[in-house]
């Protein structure tokens, strides 16, 4: 089950279709899903878990909180709707480009993708591309 939250001025225009394709990656990428709960928020809500749990002081556009076993995918997603608004801006793509591509970041990690590294980012980001390509 996939579970959109709304802490800001904002809605998914098409939440059925984003459902779809989130389950489709996992499905995909070998995983069953229990449940995801995607939370977007604005700035300040996310800098405060982020300080909170992460013992980090700057702004994100993604926290996620994975709770998955083996290959049960369960956690939680927290998106900065400004954060993805300003890193459109800044890497030249739309908004809804930058928000999917968020949306499924978020994801493949808990599918086990990496991006500490610039080989693991590189992987993520290929990976990426694909699964945006599936939604378009």
């Amino acid at each position: 089950m996939i579970n959109f939250n709304y802490e800001t001025v904002f809605s998914l225009t098409d939440e059925k279709v984003i459902s779809n394709w989130i389950l489709s990656t996992i499905k995909a990428e070998g995983f069953k899903i229990e449940e995801v709960n995607y939370v977007f928020c604005d700035d300040e809500y996310l800098h405060k878990l982020n300080v909170e749990f992460l013992n980090h002081d700057t702004l994100t556009d993604i926290i996620s909180f994975d709770y998955t076993v083996g290959k049960i995918i369960q956690g939680d997603i927290f998106i900065s709707i400004e954060r993805v608004a300003d890193n459109a801006k800044d890497f030249g793509v739309t908004f809804q480009e930058e928000l999917t591509r968020v949306i499924i970041h978020g994801i493949l990690h808990y599918c086990g993708y990496k991006d500490k590294t610039e080989d693991d980012a590189k992987a993520m980001r290929n990976k990426e591309n694909y699964y945006l390509n599936q939604l378009s």
